[in-house]
């Protein structure tokens, strides 16, 4: 499950409001530009948003947006009940009982909800908590959507009955991992160290909102069912639907399942005070970090109260992207920052805006505050230009438009119905909400600045390398709640009436799955064209590929290919990167240039009445990329600084370890970013004879999916890619015979004091072109794909030792690695690596269930409509065709290739590509206190690693 454990969310609001069409013009492009002035944009054609709203006898509001767009339907419930409804000692009640929601009701089964979800092919499957709020949702192929409200009613109606000691205690268990989870991650500590200083200890939003070991190791039985009798209630609830469904059908069904639930008490008004910030606070959080990061944090308006759409947009211009005023001046100019970020994070008592940068090796974090302050006067005294107003109106407008494509998830159709209902109680307050932004203008804008983000309302953090300091707990007890007596929450009669909801309702006729199939068509200097129409909204995204990723960097150059590839969007002949910045921020679209394994990618996404502009752009960054020495120096420290901070983030350590461990000195070996020493030894003439020798007509494809007709396509591929007339390319590169299979061995990679090991084993897997393909998809969900697989049950809900194992298959051209694992509590890490190699032999060893396979099959198929949801998603998939030489019509064969997945074939595929005893195991964390239990395993020799993946000299253990 997702949660929101700090809310450190980049635009929240934005992201929160995605799913509506605005009904008012948008403005058009500003006039900022000094060089290469673009096509002009269209009228944008608006699309329509409609919704139902109407409320229960027992006090659910109900929401439904029909949409037969996909055979889907999204199903997203908000509980009126987060973290504002908490009290000091009793924090990360509601995000514990987010866990407590999916062990099973009392009619589905313990532990039953996702397998139930999974094999009805949902996508999706998810809770969060956040400050004001909790919500659960799911999609579902429409055939099934009456599964989703079954499963949703009895949860909300009967969960009680099932609730016990034992579910309560591993899920505490499963909680405090996922806080250790986030502990073990950098700059956490100094995010959740902002809140305490901008709220005081009593008020909610004071703690994380996981809540602390402590209270959460404190929550008692009786403790969740009394929260569980006051919130968790249909009158406290709202519940979207939205998708392919009949209105009539879908009401009944919602009747059906939701009626007979009672009405619950009504939840106590919340009433609390937030003192404001009249003199500034400074403390400094040290952390296992290499570089120093400030963090700046101010109280701001509620949401969608006076002054929260000036805070969202003021949030942008500061620092929203590459156009922003503190990437402009410490990451471009100065080049002190290795990144910033602002947001405004609106909550229900008030908001909270925060501007977060991490200094670049050898930048203390004195010399980034002088910085921050310098701009920060400059916004308050002279306010925001016209221009700057104008482009982060362009992109907040794009990503509400933009979101419509998804149906539910998390800022879906059905989310955004509940958010604004939940905030505004007005369900379609979109046309309201683009007014807002429109009305803002530099000088309300201003007015904000200076009224609101001044120095002695703010906080600031520093965090410093050093030792981190987290207050864990020990566990409670093993007898905790033992002698708790358990009274049913219904009478005997009331619960005889439900006992029809014991069978899972039967599915309907299955939809007619329609996969895209693109169009494709060359032009005359041999690009291949891929096109997927689709016009029910304003949106396109193009992109174009190449198939020179990593495996084709020269040896000795690791990152090389990736190199290249980002530099392409930092400057062309005609457009300097800030110019290119201001174009793609004033155009409201998002343009990005990046490598991986396989393949480099140039692309945009954003709103089709700026189609032409957009091509414009993308055309010229792939053609004419300048790779000026200035721009390549300022690059190159970036990635140098990447690279350090990757020695922060134990799931990057261990990917960067377990790959150099199975193949050595191969391209598949290294990560696309590369290594320290070929960073710095590149030079410009091997990023630019990269680019000429792989860049081409003849070795590109351009994808282009959405809002755009065939006629169309084909003119706007001919006026800027028909004259692109590089030099053929080379052929693409042979990698070398794949290393022989490893013999077992443990590698540790020492983090003294990190709360969790990060622990995953490493094998060599198969390539993307496999004919087993599905079959092993099919295997994997049932070996650690997916929440109800054998690993996950194993790890999190059988022992408790993770929140969340998994394993995967990194499917590239010529093979690619196969991981399973997990983060772990420190303390079990031995136990952990056990249970996870009787899991992976097992595989091999008891073939699949018919259930399992069943579930794993039908999972896989019936979610296939849910990968071709939006246009980036269409533009991705239809790149995996021409990167791998697919059929152009795979996709829309694939539902047949799972449909005729045997038992053999996943038994063969579990033999094949799983084998225990020639993985490498690679573990994370404190080595003295996980190596002796390791040893103890005997699953191997021991080596020691460091974050790079490289042998260190032996040492003594701390």
């Amino acid at each position: 499950m997702r949660f929101e454990s700090t809310q450190w969310m980049r635009r929240i609001l934005i992201t929160a409001l995605c799913t509506v069409a605005a009904s008012a013009p948008v403005a058009t492009t500003p006039a900022l530009f000094a060089a290469a002035t673009l096509p002009p944009t269209k009228p944008l054609r608006v699309p329509d948003f409609k919704y139902e709203r109407y409320t229960l006898p027992n006090g659910l509001t109900v929401l439904l947006h029909e949409d037969h767009r996909l055979p889907l339907v999204a199903v997203d419930i908000w509980y009126h009940v987060g973290p504002v409804n908490e009290t000091a000692g009793r924090t990360g009640f509601a995000h514990l009982f987010e866990h407590m929601m999916f062990e099973g009701s009392e009619h589905v089964g313990e532990k039953a909800h996702f397998k139930y979800l999974e094999g009805a092919g949902a996508t999706g499957i998810n809770g969060t908590t956040s400050f004001d709020r909790t919500n659960y949702f799911e999609t579902l192929p429409s055939n099934q959507v009456e599964t989703g409200l079954w499963l949703e009613s009895d949860r909300m109606g009967f969960l009680l009955e099932t609730l016990d000691r034992e579910k309560l205690t591993n899920q505490r268990d499963v909680v405090r991992n996922e806080r250790r989870q986030g502990e073990n991650s950098p700059y956490r500590l100094s995010r959740e160290e902002i809140f305490h200083q901008l709220f005081p200890k009593t008020h909610p939003y004071y703690a994380n909102v996981i809540g602390s070991h402590a209270d959460i190791e404190a929550a008692r039985l009786n403790d969740v069912r009394d929260f569980f009798h006051n919130y968790y209630t249909p009158n406290n609830a709202n519940l979207a639907i939205a998708g392919d469904f009949k209105p009539a059908e879908i009401k009944a069904l919602v009747e059906k399942y939701f009626g007979p639930i009672r009405r619950g008490t009504d939840a106590p008004p919340v009433n609390v005070d937030t003192p404001p910030i009249t003199a500034e606070k400074r403390v400094t959080v040290t952390d296992t970090v290499q570089l120093p990061r400030v963090s700046y944090a101010w109280l701001v308006a509620p949401a969608f109260q006076p002054g929260d759409a000036e805070a969202d947009l003021i949030a942008d211009i500061l620092g929203g992207g590459k156009s922003s005023r503190l990437y402009r001046k410490l990451v471009y100019e100065k080049q002190i920052a290795q990144s910033v970020d602002c947001s405004d994070f609106s909550l229900k008592l008030r908001s909270v805006f925060s501007c977060n940068v991490t200094a670049r090796p050898g930048i203390t974090a004195e010399q980034l505050q002088s910085a921050m302050d310098e701009e920060l006067d400059t916004l308050r005294t002279k306010g925001p230009t016209q221009a700057e107003l104008d482009g982060a109106r362009n992109q907040t407008l794009t990503t509400l438009i933009s979101g419509l494509q998804s149906l539910g998830g998390f800022g879906g159709v059905a989310d955004t119905m509940d958010y604004y209902n939940y905030y505004t109680g007005d369900p379609g307050y979109l046309p309201k909400d683009v007014k807002r932004y429109q009305a803002v203008t530099v000088a309300s804008a201003t007015n904000f600045a200076q009224s609101m983000l001044g120095n002695q309302q703010r906080v600031i953090v520093t965090t410093i390398p050093g030792k981190k300091v987290v207050n864990d707990v020990p566990r409670s007890p093993a007898d905790t709640d033992a002698n708790v007596k358990i009274t049913p929450p219904y009478p005997q009669a009331f619960e005889d009436a439900q006992n029809w909801r014991k069978e899972q309702p039967k599915a309907g006729a299955p939809p007619t799955l329609h996969l895209p199939v693109p169009t494709v068509f060359s032009l005359s200097n041999g690009m291949k064209v891929y096109l997927v129409e689709d016009h029910a909204l304003p949106v396109v995204s193009a992109s174009v590929a190449n198939r020179s990723g990593s495996e084709a960097n020269p040896e000795g150059k690791p990152g090389l290919s990736a190199f290249t590839a980002q530099l392409l969007t930092e400057g062309t002949k005609d457009r300097s990167a800030t110019e290119i910045a201001d174009q793609t921020d004033g155009l409201g679209i998002r343009l990005a240039s990046l490598g991986t394994m396989d393949s480099a990618v140039a692309g945009f996404s954003g709103l089709s009445n700026t189609t032409d502009a957009s091509f414009d752009l993308l055309a010229d960054v792939v053609q004419h990329p300048a790779f000026s020495p200035e721009e390549v120096e300022r690059v190159r420290k970036q990635r140098l600084t990447s690279i350090v901070q990757e020695a922060d983030q134990p799931t990057q350590a261990v990917q960067r370890v377990g790959i150099k461990a199975l193949y050595g000195d191969q391209p598949y070996g290294y990560r696309p970013i590369g290594t320290a020493a070929s960073v710095k030894a590149m030079t410009r003439d091997d990023l630019s004879n990269f680019w000429q020798q792989h860049y081409g007509p003849r070795s590109a494809a351009l994808v282009i999916a959405g809002d755009v007709k065939e006629a169309e396509a084909r003119e706007l591929a001919e006026r800027y890619f028909q004259s692109w007339t590089a030099p053929r390319a080379m052929a693409a590169a042979k990698l070398p015979p794949p290393p022989a299979a490893p013999t077992r061995k443990v590698i540790i990679v020492d983090r003294p004091g990190s709360p969790q090991t990060v622990l995953y084993a490493f094998g060599l897997g198969v390539p993307r072109d496999t004919p087993e393909y599905p079959a092993t998809l099919v295997m994997n969900d049932i070996l650690g794909g997916v929440f109800s697989s054998r690993l996950n049950m194993n790890l999190r809900e059988q022992h408790g030792y993770t929140y969340g194992a998994r394993s995967r298959f990194s499917f590239f051209r010529e093979g690619g690695p196969v991981y399973a694992g997990a983060q772990v509590r420190t303390d079990v890490t031995a136990p952990a690596a056990k249970e996870m190699f009787v899991e992976l032999n097992r595989i091999g060893k008891d073939p699949a269930t018919p259930a399992e396979l069943k579930l794993a099959r039908d999972g896989q198929l019936r979610s296939l409509p849910g990968q071709f949801e939006t246009v980036d998603e269409v533009d991705s998939q239809v790149e995996e065709i021409f990167n791998y030489s697919l059929p152009v019509d795979y996709f829309a064969k694939l539902p047949a290739a799972f449909e005729a997945v045997t038992p053999e074939a996943v038994e063969q595929v579990a033999k094949n590509g799983i084998h225990p005893d020639q993985m490498i195991l690679i573990a994370v964390g404190d080595r003295a206190k996980i190596e002796p239990g390791l040893k103890d395993l005997n699953l191997g020799p021991i080596e020691i690693r460091d974050a790079m993946g490289d042998p260190v000299t032996d040492m003594p253990k701390q």
